[in-house]
């Protein structure tokens, strides 16, 4: 008896989660449509975009935001051996106790 208790309350369970499910992706797909492009302002803050959005005359800015150039492992680790060695912490020890 108790067995079937716990199937009865995961199913009701089940059905909660998945009801729930549906109506985000619902709720999601509707905004999606209404916001659609960047001629409008988010509808969480209206009148008021990021200024990052923005170019020196305040229009939205209609090119990509972040250009990556392709590197090799041997750049990447220079550049970061360059970053921890400027670190106000960093210590040129290199003596080995041996």
């Amino acid at each position: 008896m108790l067995h079937l208790l716990y199937v009865l309350a995961f199913t009701i369970l089940a059905v909660l989660a998945v009801g729930n499910l549906l109506r985000s992706l619902f709720t999601v797909g509707i905004d999606t449509q209404r916001s659609r492009g960047w001629s409008k302002p988010s509808p969480q803050f209206p009148g008021i975009p990021h200024p990052e959005l923005l170019d020196e005359s305040g229009n939205y800015v209609n090119e990509p935001l972040l250009v990556m150039r392709s590197m090799n492992v041997q750049d990447a680790r220079e550049q970061l051996d360059a970053l921890y060695k400027s670190s106000p912490g960093f210590s040129d020890d290199t003596s080995e106790d041996g």
